[in-house]
């Protein structure tokens, strides 16, 4: 969910390797945004979300599956050269950065961020994460006590290790912002907060994002698949079941095909 001053988008996968590239989005903004939060619990949230990272890019196809995207991206937009309604500048500017991301993938050799893989600090903290309360001052005392070097010390620490992933944050940045620009919101109704469509199963669909102001009493729940996907506008307090509205809400859908 992208949140901003009026309106809220709500995305939704149509893929596991779009799945993917959300969940490391949404890591990478929570490490680069706890780190800048001067105390111990801030560097503990920064510090999980490097761990959580490092689980999800430790598949082994995950580096092959980015490069492969990033040439199906620019195989496709290099048919768009010749095109006279597209800003070639603009264009140039987005082949050049994908061609030098092919460049810097194909050349890394073993895993992203081997590094702290080989961490015995962020290793010791890892094997508790699983377990509930177990990265408690007692168990990790290593850990405690880089808790409690200064904040500036421990941002420098966190600063470093979320550089690791620089290479795989810009890659996913840009396939992320191109799947986002490939198709224009177009304004709909969900009639009595339900809203379905079919999808051509012929193009790749990436992505469903729908936008509401921010102000909208009720929220999105999205579910979709290679065929369809559906809209329902749901409502309910914290401590009582969400249900779906009964009146119609007009909202900006954009279906995200590249």
């Amino acid at each position: 969910m992208d949140l901003s001053s009026d309106i809220i988008n709500y995305e939704q996968p149509l893929n596991e390797r779009i799945r993917i590239y959300l969940k490391l989005e949404h890591l990478f903004k929570q490490i680069a945004g706890c780190a800048a939060i001067p105390s111990v619990w801030g560097s503990r949230s920064a510090l999980f979300g490097v761990l959580d990272t490092l689980n999800i890019l430790a598949r082994n196809d995950l580096k092959t599956d980015v490069l492969k995207e990033l040439e199906r991206q620019s195989k496709n937009l290099s048919r768009l050269e010749s095109n006279p309604d597209v800003d070639t500048s603009q264009l140039a500017d987005i082949l050049d950065r994908l061609d030098i991301l092919i460049d810097r993938i194909h050349s890394l050799r073993g895993q992203i961020a081997q590094e702290l893989r080989d961490n015995e600090l962020l290793n010791s903290i890892r094997q508790r994460m699983t377990i509930p309360g177990g990265t408690c001052d007692f168990d990790l005392p290593g850990f405690n006590f880089w808790l409690k070097q200064s904040d500036a010390a421990r941002t420098h620490d966190l600063l470093s290790w979320y550089e690791s992933f620089d290479l795989m944050r810009a890659a996913i940045d840009i396939i992320l912002m191109l799947v986002r620009r490939s198709a224009q919101p177009v304004t709909v109704q969900a009639i009595e907060g339900f809203y379905q469509q079919s999808l051509d199963s012929r193009f790749p669909q990436q992505m469903i994002r729908v936008t509401t102001p921010s102000d909208l009493q009720c929220f999105p729940e999205i579910s979709g698949g290679k065929h369809r996907f559906t809209v329902r506008f749901m409502t309910g307090g914290m401590n009582e079941r969400p249900s779906q509205i009964k009146d119609d809400v007009d909202f900006q859908l954009t279906c995200c095909v590249l």
